[in-house]
């Protein structure tokens, strides 16, 4: 146990943030440098090691979160890093994007705040950063077998990783022109630095995995033909199908897609483009959707020099505290108000878009809104609650539907769907194609960065059976599991 005393003597302490007038003028992260290195040692003692830690219950890929505390509390960080290295790919990445499901199942979080694991894990794997322990992992001897990842997201790149380590020769195939997947064009970098990412490429490169960018499978190489060159293939392309908005007036100019907005933004940031061709600077921006896509898209807004962001949701307001009917350990619905939400802007619940109004040339210039309410469990509309607010670009985030299928992937696999778009797949992450497996979105359905690397890392086992006849590499997470909830 770290400190027997730590969570009796030591009050919560998180990382802190730059004042909001400096982060809105650059892309940096949000975050003071080096300002968690005061406080990690003692907030990690803060760990009680309880006798059933339901933090990696919590955690779908089953981190050692005791064990890195106390080694994180002792100053070893090599011994910290080993640790969460056990279980986590890319603790940089988690440790940046993950809401935290693990702190949300805290012991500590009982009654008082929970540990702030997710901080003590991102200053731990900083350090190995730094102190170049964390090196290029390559395979004593090669297999003679090949794998082809579909997808460089975080469940494709912990499968090719896990994969490659394993002794295969494994290619993973992007479409974008960049390696990442929503790490690299869905994620602002005032949240991750793709410096972070750069630097994971890079270790794989090095440790043998090839990557293909531009290069869409179902569109520029036929996934049948895939299939025939590779001993095994994971499919690991995310749920990228966006929900959208069907109302009066969603063809105008100036409503977009988030993920029609945001990738513009990081390659301005990538010195692809001098300016983003969609921008919010100088108009009034409204943001449909009130989860953390929705917030990046707030945030992307404020840096780019909006005049005014308004956010909405359809969903009441929730509250501060953890409801009773959403007990610990589950992850519970709370009012979350993000660095983006800090900087500014206004955030409206319980209401629903009822059509967009434009201009004589065709772009938007007013949102319409009804308020809603529950009644018998239903959503209905308010009567004479309507009306509108500007809106000279409206982005989209109300979530996915399932992976894409209009690029022929799924039909040249000859895939089996389930109801909600998802690809099917049994316990060892295989589809209904022979040798062709799914990790990730593609087939658990829009989730957490966590489950994303969980799925990747299990489905990595269920490819080097196939391909071997057993495997050592761990299954953290089944298919049919799901996160802890009522």
């Amino acid at each position: 146990m770290a400190d027997p005393k730590g969570f009796l003597t030591t009050g919560r302490e998180v990382a802190e943030t730059r004042p909001v007038d400096e982060r809105v003028r650059d892309w940096n992260e949000v975050y003071v440098p080096g300002s968690l290195l005061p406080v990690i040692t003692k907030q990690a003692g803060r760990c009680m090691d309880c006798g059933v830690p339901f933090c990696h219950s919590g955690c779908p890929l089953g981190n050692l979160i005791p064990e890195w505390n106390d080694y994180a509390y002792r100053g070893d960080w090599a011994a910290a890093s080993e640790r969460l290295h056990a279980t986590n790919n890319f603790p940089e990445f988690t440790g940046r994007l993950c809401p935290a499901p693990c702190e949300s199942a805290c012991v500590l979080g009982i009654n008082r705040p929970a540990v702030t694991i997710k901080n003590v894990e991102v200053t731990i794997v900083d350090k190995a950063w730094e102190a170049g322990d964390i090196t290029p992992q390559p395979p004593e001897r090669l297999s003679g077998k090949t794998v082809a990842v579909i997808g460089s997201g975080p469940a494709g790149l912990a499968a090719a990783q896990q994969l490659t380590r394993a002794g295969h020769t494994v290619a993973v195939y992007e479409r974008a022109d960049r390696i990442g997947g929503l790490l690299r064009y869905g994620i602002p970098e005032f949240k991750m630095e793709k410096r972070h990412l750069n630097r994971r490429v890079e270790q794989m490169r090095a440790e043998g995995t090839k990557f293909r960018t531009e290069v869409e499978i179902g569109r520029d190489v036929d996934a049948a033909k895939l299939r025939r060159r590779y001993d095994a293939v994971v499919i690991a392309a995310g749920a990228t199908a966006a929900r959208d908005l069907p109302v009066p007036g969603r063809e105008l100019n100036g409503v977009h897609q988030a993920m029609e907005y945001l990738p513009l933004a990081n390659k301005v940031r990538e010195g692809d483009l001098t300016r983003a061709p969609i921008s919010a600077e100088g108009k009034h921006v409204v943001v449909i959707g009130g989860g953390d896509t929705g917030a990046d898209c707030v945030g992307t807004a404020h840096r780019q020099g909006a005049a005014s962001v308004t956010q909405l949701e359809i969903m009441p307001r929730p509250g501060e505290e953890r409801p009773s009917h959403q007990p610990w350990p589950t992850f519970p619905m709370l009012y979350k108000v993000t660095s983006a939400h800090e900087e500014g802007g206004e955030r409206v619940y319980s209401v629903s878009t009822t059509h967009f109004e434009g201009d004589e040339e065709g772009d938007v210039q007013w949102l319409h809104l009804i308020e809603v309410e529950f009644v018998d469990g239903k959503l209905e509309q308010k009567a004479g609650t309507e009306r509108r607010i500007p809106a000279q670009l409206v982005t989209l985030a109300m979530g996915f539907t399932g992976t894409d299928q209009e690029n022929g992937l799924v039909r040249q696999f000859g895939l089996e769907l389930d109801g909600r778009g998802n690809i099917v797949r049994d316990a060892s992450y295989a589809t209904s194609a022979d040798g062709v497996f799914v990790a990730g979105d593609a087939g658990r359905g829009q989730s957490l960065i966590v489950w994303a690397i969980a799925e990747g890392r299990a489905a990595a086992r269920g490819v080097d059976r196939y391909l071997t006849g057993q495997s050592t590499l761990p299954y953290p997470v089944r298919p049919t599991d799901r996160a802890l909830a009522v």
